[in-house]
Parts: structure tokens; C-alpha cells; sequence
């Protein structure tokens, strides 16, 4: 590249942006949402996280129950080496 000038040359011939309207990121559109919705959304997300968890717990203890399948104790074995390979 030879310098500015080329640059405006480029720009003076393909350029198709408008320069008299300029756009900020101050424009963009903010969100609806308020901080007390927000809070609201976030505490209910929150509660589904908490029960799907606590649904998840109870079919591991049924399955362990069950058919003794030991997944929770595949599953802790599993956890200790990976933190153990995380560690070194």
C-alpha cells in the first residue's frame, strides 16, 4: 500500500457508507428489560436449575436402588481422578 492517499482514493470510488450520518454504539438498542424483571428472570431460572438438579439426584439414587448400578460412586471415583490429573 502506497500510503493515505490510496486509501482515500479506494474509498472515494468504492465507499458506499454514508459519512454525514454517523452511527454510535450508543444507538444500539438497549434491553426492555428492567433490573427488577431481570432479577425476577434470574431467580427463576435459579429455581428450574435447583430442580432439575434435585430430579436428576432422585433417578441416580432410584437406579442405584434398583438395579445397584453404583452410579454415584462411578461417577465420585471418576470426579477424584480428574481433579487429581487437574492438580499435577
Amino acid at each position: 500500500m502506497q500510503g493515505r492517499s490510496t486509501v482515500l482514493v479506494w474509498l472515494r470510488k468504492h465507499g458506499k457508507l454514508d459519512w454525514s450520518k454517523s452511527t454510535y454504539i450508543t444507538d444500539m438498542p438497549k434491553s426492555k428489560e428492567t433490573p427488577a424483571q431481570k432479577i425476577k428472570r434470574l431467580e427463576r431460572e435459579i429455581e428450574d436449575l435447583r430442580l432439575k438438579d434435585l430430579i436428576k439426584d432422585e433417578m441416580i439414587n432410584i437406579m442405584d436402588e434398583e438395579y445397584g448400578a453404583g452410579l454415584r460412586k462411578k461417577y465420585i471415583s471418576e470426579l477424584s481422578r480428574a481433579q487429581k490429573k487437574n492438580s499435577k
